[in-house]
């Protein structure tokens, strides 16, 4: 190799050292999973979560959480879907109120009809990455929801366990993403 192209490799190398994600990049991200924390603080945990595996497409789908955050700071809760055939959707957020910013037990709601296509193929795969995110940019821990378009009987008739056994517990939020029939981007398309 002559002194140009080694000259060429390493500005190379040394510009993607600069540009790379690195851990002092949260505060550009602040979300980013890796947040600023004091010492002796600790991010928001999920400590209990349920939610049925199957339901026709259209069904109303309750995904229960119980989450709290020893500072009081929790700002959001993250989900993820991912689509078999389709790929990931962007990131979904709910934002908490005040009440809920120390420690919530409820559920999100994600009606799943779409508003993008009248019909997907019962057996069609899905999953719901869920996190919850504090103001200062720490995630919890990831829970994950499989989820199946069936027809199954009495789809709603199911017993919730401890801790959302509990009376009426208060609806969160709703996810906000439109599937699409993997027909119509091909099977193969991954939207992100």
């Amino acid at each position: 190799m002559n002194t140009r192209k080694v000259l060429c490799l390493f500005s190379l190398l040394l510009a993607l050292t600069f540009f790379l994600p690195c851990k002092g990049w949260t505060q550009l991200f602040p979300y980013s999973g890796e947040g600023q924390s004091r010492p002796g603080t600790h991010g928001p945990i999920i400590t209990h979560a349920f939610a049925v595996e199957k339901g026709y497409y259209g069904y109303i789908w309750k995904i229960y959480l119980e989450a709290e955050a020893p500072e009081g700071d929790m700002i959001r809760i993250a989900s993820v879907v991912n689509q078999v055939g389709v790929g990931s959707y962007p990131t979904d957020w709910i934002y908490l109120g005040s009440k809920y910013q120390k420690h919530f037990k409820g559920y999100i709601q994600w009606n799943t009809f779409s508003s993008k296509t009248s019909y997907l193929p019962e057996w069609t795969q899905i999953t719901v990455r869920v996190s919850v995110i504090d103001k200062a940019g720490r995630e919890s821990n990831e829970v994950v929801f499989p989820f199946t378009f069936e027809i199954t009987p009495d789809q709603y008739a199911y017993k919730l366990s401890a801790p959302f056994d509990q009376g009426d517990l208060p609806r969160l939020g709703h996810i906000m993403v439109d599937l699409q029939s993997p027909d119509q981007y091909g099977h193969n398309h991954k939207m992100y």
